[in-house]
């Protein structure tokens, strides 16, 4: 006979969960006690991750399904671990990224009827009526632990729903007196993934590889919109593959991967605004938003057609992108076919145009760069450096296999342009709305990857979201190096812009008053890190900068995080 927390810990082990990225709480007494039996006894178990605070615990959870198709448990207390934790669920699902999160509950028995009865007073006021109610917007699937005979076939369900494609957040929770009561092992079965593994997307109807394939033989200037089909390495190695066989732009908006590598012939920017009027063929692929119709329109005649892991958009109750034809598929799997297709029938003469398609874009592409450059060719002065410039002496310093993650917000034109990529895995984004994400999933990516540098660029509005003092103290906590830049521009800018867009010459325009500026004189971000034992800069002039650069990045040999804090120019 064992106990539910033990048969529930062997059946995470099982599901192919090996981290639990948790903060505890009085709901977790028996896992508490059986993890640390399992260690006394040396059987396996996940390995407990503990985080300060929740944000830190579910983003981290997504930095490590991101670079690895992994989803992995996130353990948190009650309604108060869920609450702190739903921002980040919201942008896992958005992101589609599998994630376990698992809260426990207070006890139901009141008067000490059955082990695990309430015996404190936050059990009376941490049981509120529907506890999945804060995270019901965000989940794909939610449950409450019944008993522990189910225990293994519970977790096995949630794993292939939260890998099943679209990807995401599930929920569990776990009664405390569930998981006290004892079962015998032969009566607690496993569930093998052979047998009830996730649901895997493929390919498309053959009809639909050979209209795809006749479109693209057929256009002038097709253009390829994506955003996340480089959450699959394979799919980028397909898409660079079709776009130099066939001459096709691609455009990565708003990315949350990267889709191509930015040295490609075939890349062209972050922008499709240009290339609309001449587009006569447009294949969106995993975007969630391919342009933003209030400024920019494509031309009546362009036919769109849509390959994505969710192209009706489930999750978006309003989303408004017309298409001529669209198609759930894998676009690895969907850009190999087409790939196969047009070149089972392209002769000498559709080659030849797609060469002569291709002869100027080397010259365009050296115009890109260079117009990039030249935004970071001024450093800027005291307390107002250039983002772009230092952004472009941070990406000098990064190999290929090192990844950056961005949440630079209004300066992520400045990540973009500045620091180039060109691996799959390299780069990741924001596919949220919830600012603090970037330093967790850095966290996440560098217990994923320990060999690659990890770099995240964030505003001073999403440091102070990102929960930082949790941030270091787990990175110090498990040698978890990161480097942290911060483009300090003393508030938020988004809101700035916000209402300049829709209030041009309003109250706040005349009084140049947002609400978005720090009150505050000092403001001394690498001092929380170096609370917790990470390195510290803060970088006014532009002298100062590669001196900063050359200390952070011996700070992460070493194996301590960095934080470089750039004074940029102010809202």
């Amino acid at each position: 006979m064992h106990t539910t927390a033990r048969h529930f810990l062997e059946g995470l082990l099982e599901s192919g969960i090996e981290h639990l990225f948790s903060n505890l709480g009085t709901d977790h007494v028996t896992l508490v006690d059986e993890l640390a039996q399992a260690q006394l006894d040396g059987r396996a178990v996940p390995q407990v991750v503990l985080c300060p605070h929740e944000n830190v615990a579910i983003h981290m959870a997504g930095g490590y399904a991101a670079v690895t198709g992994r989803g992995q448990g996130v353990l948190v207390h009650v309604d108060a671990g869920t609450a702190n934790a739903v921002m980040g669920l919201h942008n896992l699902m958005r992101a589609r990224l599998p994630v376990l999160l698992m809260a426990g509950k207070s006890p139901f028995s009141l008067h000490g009827e059955l082990p695990g009865a309430r015996d404190n007073y936050v059990h009376y006021v941490q049981d509120p009526f529907d506890i999945g109610s804060l995270v019901r917007p965000y989940v794909k699937w939610e449950y409450n632990l019944p008993s522990g005979v189910v225990a293994k076939e519970v977790l096995r369900r949630a794993h292939t729903v939260m890998h099943s494609e679209p990807a995401g957040p599930v929920y569990l929770t776990l009664p405390r007196e569930t998981l006290i009561e004892p079962w015998p092992t032969e009566r607690v079965r496993s569930y093998p993934a052979e047998r009830f593994g996730p649901a895997q997307q493929g390919n498309l109807p053959p009809e639909a590889v050979q209209q795809v394939a006749r479109a693209l033989m057929q256009a002038h200037n097709p253009l390829v919109i994506t955003s996340y089909l480089g959450r699959k390495p394979e799919a980028v190695q397909a898409l660079e593959a079709l776009a130099r066989l066939c001459g096709i732009r691609v455009v990565e908006f708003s990315p949350s991967w990267l889709c191509i590598s930015r040295e490609s012939p075939c890349f062209f920017g972050f922008d499709p605004t240009p290339f609309l009027p001449d587009t006569d063929l447009g294949l969106l692929l995993d975007i969630d938003v391919p342009w933003l119709p209030h400024a920019t329109q494509p031309r009546e005649d362009t036919q769109w057609l849509h390959i994505d892991m969710d192209p009706i958009k489930k999750d978006f109750p309003m989303w408004g992108f017309a298409s001529d034809a669209r198609w759930p598929a894998d676009c690895a799997v969907a850009l190999r076919a087409i790939h196969e297709a047009v070149e089972s029938v392209a002769d000498e003469a559709f080659h030849a145009r797609v060469r002569d398609r291709m002869r100027s874009w080397p010259d365009l592409q050296a115009q890109r760069r260079a117009k990039w450059a030249s935004v970071a060719a001024e450093a800027g002065s005291t307390d107002a450096l250039n983002p772009a410039w230092v952004c472009a002496a941070v990406g000098r310093r990064l190999a290929p296999e090192d990844v950056v993650i961005n949440e630079g917000i209004r300066n992520s034109p400045a990540v973009l342009q500045q620091i180039p990529r060109s691996q799959p895995m390299s780069f990741l984004g924001g596919a949220g709305g919830g600012l603090g994400y970037s330093a967790g999933m850095a966290l996440g990516v560098k217990l994923a990857r320990p060999n690659s540098c990890v770099v995240h660029i964030e505003g001073d509005g999403g440091f102070h979201f990102s929960t930082p003092s949790s941030v270091y103290a787990v990175s110090q906590s498990y040698g978890l190096p990161i480097l942290t830049v911060v483009l300090d521009n003393g508030g938020w800018q988004a809101v700035k812009e916000a209402v300049l867009r829709v209030h041009p010459s309003g109250g706040a325009a005349q009084a140049n008053q947002f609400y978005a500026r720090w009150p505050g004189e000092v403001r001394r971000y690498e001092k929380v890190a170096e609370a917790f034992g990470a390195h510290g800069e803060w970088v006014r002039r532009a002298d100062e900068m590669e001196a900063a650069l050359d200390r952070c990045f011996a700070a992460l040999q070493s194996g301590r995080s960095a934080v470089l804090v750039a004074s940029v120019a102010k809202i």
